[in-house]
């Protein structure tokens, strides 16, 4: 049995346009549902309430403030996220999470698609590229989930960034040590990324979604962004690639 707000917040997500099934990444604000008394559990347990046994749940578990030039070490177990309450606890608390490897941007998932989705992100040399969990949400006809959060917090922009890199994209490179589950030892050689001088403005992206490729609403009392990733993908790199600069401002 789940929770009662846990009924409440699959039930939303229902409505919202979440189908059971889906491929969803999250990004979260525990906060924003509107009752001290919500947990990371009941947000996962109605997330996947409604995804059902063949959907998959993926949430960013980024560590760019643990990992960098002064800690070249990633530790799947260890590293902790600093996105927020729900991805740090669906990592470490429930059973069945793969996370990926990567000292920076690594996601972590649950369900259908959790290890595909997961395995092989340390093949990379840059944080969101091409075996990176953000570019197989997207090839696996999955959806993007905003809860309370706004929707300038969009991780797959900087994957979508990547395909153009622009000017502004990336910093240094830093060769990093990874330690799996398992605890075994992998090299990862990855770019960070810079953004020097601008200002992130990915909300931009909304506007160029038409139809069910864009829904909002709430979940409890979280105002909520529903995107398609696919069309996100598409619509936004050809904007990029129109107008390098059009996701940023300088300041």
């Amino acid at each position: 049995m789940i929770s009662e707000y846990a009924s409440s917040i699959s039930r939303d997500a229902r409505a919202l346009g979440i189908n059971e099934g889906d491929v969803v990444l999250v990004h979260s604000s525990l906060r924003s549902l509107g009752d001290r008394n919500i947990s990371p559990k009941d947000v996962i347990d109605g997330l996947r309430d409604c995804l059902g046994e063949n959907g998959t749940l993926v949430f960013p578990t980024l560590s760019y403030e643990e990992c960098g030039k002064n800690n070249t070490t990633f530790d799947y177990r260890k590293t902790a996220s600093c996105v927020g309450a729900i991805p740090e606890y669906f990592r470490t608390s429930v059973d069945g999470v793969l996370r990926s490897l990567c000292p920076t941007h690594s996601c972590a998932a649950i369900g259908k698609y959790a290890e595909y989705i997961t395995k092989d992100h340390h093949k990379d040399t840059t944080p969101c590229g091409p075996n990176s969990p953000f570019r197989r949400v997207m090839e696996l006809g999955g959806k993007i989930l905003f809860i309370g959060c706004g929707n300038n917090c969009n991780t797959s922009m900087h994957a979508i960034e990547e395909l153009v890199e622009p000017d502004y994209l990336y910093g240094d490179s830093y060769e990093y040590d990874l330690i799996d589950k398992d605890g075994t030892f992998k090299k990862m050689n990855c770019r960070s990324h810079g953004f020097k001088g601008v200002a992130q403005c990915y909300y931009r992206a909304v506007p160029l979604l038409e139809g069910e490729e864009y829904k909002n609403g709430f979940i409890l009392k979280a105002q909520c962004h529903l995107l398609d990733a696919k069309a996100l993908w598409t619509k936004a790199e050809k904007k990029y690639r129109e107008d390098n600069h059009y996701f940023i401002d300088f300041i």
